[in-house]
């Protein structure tokens, strides 16, 4: 039995340029910081933020249908895999901002002082 190597140039040329694309607009983002993202706020985080969350997200997804394949596997799979981690993301993502601002909140309104 012989296999026949198949490449698969143009799909790595497509994941390059998805990737490449988001990041160039987090990079530009990251520069001009728009007012309207950077000025308004949702759930205690302003929207520049929000917005460079979800295209990192976005950007690990895409790494790893591509990288790990599994484009190719069954949806039960594929949702096996992506539904826990999303949710823990989402789970991280909530207990660091409830617990920066409760210690935001301590450090400016109390006696102690920033030492770090």
């Amino acid at each position: 039995m012989s296999h026949e190597h198949v490449s698969d140039t143009a799909g790595i040329w497509k994941v390059f340029g998805i990737l490449s694309a988001v990041t160039i607009i987090e990079v530009f983002l990251g520069i001009l910081k728009p007012d309207f993202l950077h000025l308004n706020y949702f759930i205690g985080m302003n929207l520049l933020n929000w917005v460079f969350y979800i295209l990192t997200v976005l950007k690990a997804y895409y790494i790893v249908w591509s990288f790990m394949h599994l484009g190719a596997e069954k949806s039960s799979l594929r949702w096996a895999i992506v539904l826990p981690t999303v949710f823990l993301i989402v789970y991280v993502l909530f207990i660091f901002l409830t617990e920066g601002h409760y210690i935001y909140g301590v450090f400016k309104n109390s006696t102690i002082k920033w030492n770090f």
